[in-house]
């Protein structure tokens, strides 16, 4: 790819887009643009070319698009109805997308035959990106670290977390990681029609992770089990949880507890050339969230 091509990145103020734009405003000699719904909130680095808009908005991201070379696509809904009108417009004015995408995914399976409906729409996507003419490559990554923010307000007020499905086991990704992921394909060649499917290094339950939690802060910290019904409540009674989540949380957590061992990538490292962040790193770093 060429040093000073242009890059957009969308969902830039997330999890992971803010790492994108970070860690391409540290090595990409070219310009790094940001697609952003409120440009004034974004706290985005000096240097970043911020535009307003969002995938929703087809003239914005045309505007956005003009000039881009390439295009770190986040998926901010929760269907792929919008898809096709996106990946159109980041066809018409791009040449190569780098696709965030779930590790619901299943490969061999068409979109309509994945078991899990994250799986299902980010497939959607990918059919499409992969029938586009645009060079791609797809970020799978299995759970965000970044969810077990969720703890952070019952650490705040004592020693206990109270939860349902406590043996549920992740591989827990520190964004970064998977940040680091997508800015290779972005900026290097050899990374086209790739699906990487990425994990964290090792795999915990929801106990074991409040556990390490209590260790970086200082102070033991333990997992209460409740019942799912317990737990239903709890989050329906949480302000800030999203009723229309608390049912596919919990429905998730049920399949994880019995679906086989989670399977453990060395793909990080693969193609960063560094190892993956243990979830105690990323606690280190993100423990000023659950003072």
């Amino acid at each position: 790819m060429a040093a000073k091509s242009t890059i957009l990145v969308t969902g830039a103020t997330g999890n992971v887009g803010r790492q994108v734009v970070s860690q391409l405003l540290a090595g990409h000699a070219g310009e790094v643009r940001a697609l952003t719904r409120n440009p004034a909130a974004a706290g985005l680095p000096d240097g970043v070319d911020v535009r307003q808009g969002d995938l929703a908005d087809p003239a914005a991201l045309e505007a956005a698009l003009g000039g881009a070379d390439s295009v770190f696509l986040m998926w901010p809904f929760h269907d792929a109805d919008p898809a096709a009108t996106v990946v159109d417009a980041i066809d018409r004015h791009a040449g190569r997308v780098v696709f965030l995408s779930s590790g619901a995914v299943q490969d061999g399976l068409a979109p309509e035959q994945q078991p899990h409906p994250v799986g299902r729409s980010h497939a959607r996507v990918e059919r499409l990106i992969a029938r586009s003419g645009l060079r791609w490559t797809f970020v799978r990554p299995s759970t965000f670290a970044a969810n077990t923010l969720w703890f952070a307000d019952q650490i705040r007020a004592g020693n206990v977390v109270q939860g349902a499905y406590g043996a549920v086991r992740m591989a827990l990704l520190h964004e970064a990681d998977i940040a680091a992921v997508a800015v290779r394909a972005l900026t290097e060649d050899g990374h086209d029609e790739a699906a990487y499917g990425l994990t964290g290094p090792e795999v915990l339950t929801q106990a074991q992770q409040v556990r390490i939690i209590g260790e970086v802060l200082g102070r033991p910290i333990r997992w209460q089990e409740l019942s799912r019904e317990e737990a239903r409540q709890r989050l329906l009674a949480d302000d800030n949880f999203p009723d229309f989540f608390v049912e596919p949380l919990l429905d998730g957590y049920a399949d994880m507890l019995s679906a086989p061992p989670t399977r453990l990538t060395s793909t990080v490292e693969a193609v960063t050339a560094a190892p993956a962040c243990t979830y105690r790193d990323w606690v280190a770093d993100h423990a000023a969230d659950f003072r």
